[in-house]
């Protein structure tokens, strides 16, 4: 069995205490099992692959650094995406995201390669997730950052007021008026 293998079932508890003693390979199981996860958002918060793909190497170099002062006991993955999402809203807010380039997931990438085959009937759920993401494109920044914090992220609503420097209040309504557009504007795909 390979190292990578025989990491994939450690707790991330023990990867932290082992990366932070130095072992690389830890650190890398622990990208490799929250990767997706804070690629994933990135991407959707950044409008764009290449600047995700840039913000989620940013955010593990951040991680890396900072993972020796991370609380014993705390939840890995809330700690890295509130990194991620800090970053986001940071380069966000100094207007230097990719609205030139477009957001292109794995699932799109495939139906782009399948798009060859004109035989092939599109897969359901790849034109289901763009429908998605252009109700999710079309929503007003406050309302789809605090949709996809909460759940894409799944962070609480304070952790949300707390990164977004609104109230618990306005992220509730900004999350209910989200959820009701995007309620009606899929309702076909129910």
């Amino acid at each position: 069995m390979t190292q990578e293998g025989a990491l994939a079932d450690v707790s991330d508890e023990v990867l932290v205490q082992r990366a932070v003693d130095g072992d690389t390979e830890a650190f890398a199981a622990l990208i490799r099992r929250h990767g997706p996860v804070v690629r994933a958002l990135l991407g959707r918060l950044a409008g764009s692959t290449a600047d995700g793909d840039e913000l989620t190497q940013e955010a593990f170099f951040t991680a890396w650094r900072e993972l020796p002062g991370m609380s014993a006991g705390a939840d890995l993955r809330g700690w890295l995406l509130r990194i991620a999402i800090r970053l986001a809203l940071t380069r966000l807010r100094e207007g230097r995201n990719g609205d030139d380039v477009p957001a292109v997931d794995d699932e799109d990438q495939d139906a782009a390669a399948s798009a060859h085959d004109e035989t092939a009937e599109p897969d359901p759920r790849q034109v289901r997730t763009r429908a998605l993401s252009g109700v999710l494109d079309a929503l007003p920044d406050e309302e789809r950052h605090c949709w996809l914090l909460r759940e894409m992220g799944g962070l609480e609503v304070h952790e949300i007021s707390e990164l977004l420097g609104l109230t618990d209040t306005d992220v509730r309504a900004r999350l209910a008026v989200a959820r009701a557009t995007i309620y009606t504007r899929m309702e076909e795909w129910r």
